[in-house]
């Protein structure tokens, strides 16, 4: 069947056709039976592919491939953020085993220090010893020589006082050889 509809304008030919299915009714399709047209259902299918393979390729495979990239970049910085942590747990142990080295160190300088200074203090206790003694010695040494400066002075005081008083005695005057025999008497019989 052909109608042709008038346009002031122009003519055009439309062409209608109206399908109808001349199965039994007891022998229709399964798919005429829930209402499907298979043409329809495949173009239909191809405009799904069309569409899901277009949202594929221009949508979820970049946003997937973002993802990943970004999934990859976030384990990264995971890994990363591990590394430093472990770094950071490396350098307190280093650190702490340095401070812990310093204290044994100066624990040792210390008590170094404490040796040194005791045996300082004994060599400089053994110094002022040995010049102690070295003083006391010089000291006796001029106390002595002192000692027989006096006692000669006093030996030679002792023999003028003799001879003087001797000669107020004697009133005379006695030779230098008599003078000394005289003073060795008198100093023998003082000492004894």
């Amino acid at each position: 069947m052909s109608n042709t509809i008038t346009n002031t304008s122009e003519e055009v030919p439309v062409e209608t056709t109206s399908e109808h299915t001349t199965a039994a009714p007891g022998g229709e399709s399964v798919a005429a039976s829930l209402g499907l047209n298979g043409t329809l259902f495949v173009f239909q299918l191809i405009n799904f592919a069309i569409v899901a393979a277009v949202i594929w390729f221009l949508i979820l495979k970049p946003l997937t491939s973002k993802m990943a990239e970004r999934q990859k970049m976030i384990d990264e910085s995971i890994d990363n953020a591990k590394k430093i942590q472990e770094n950071l747990s490396r350098g307190e142990r280093d650190y702490q085993s340095k401070i812990d080295q310093a204290k044994v160190d100066a624990n040792k300088i210390i008590e170094k220090a404490g040796t040194e200074a005791g045996e300082l203090t004994n060599t400089m206790k053994e110094k002022a010893k040995e010049e102690i003694t070295t003083l006391v010695d010089q000291a006796k040494r001029h106390i002595n020589v002192e000692r027989d400066e006096v006692m000669a002075n006093i030996k030679s005081e002792t023999g003028n006082l003799i001879i003087a008083a001797v000669e107020k005695i004697l009133n005379e005057k006695l030779d230098d050889k008599k003078d000394k025999n005289l003073i060795e008497d008198t100093l023998k019989n003082l000492k004894a």
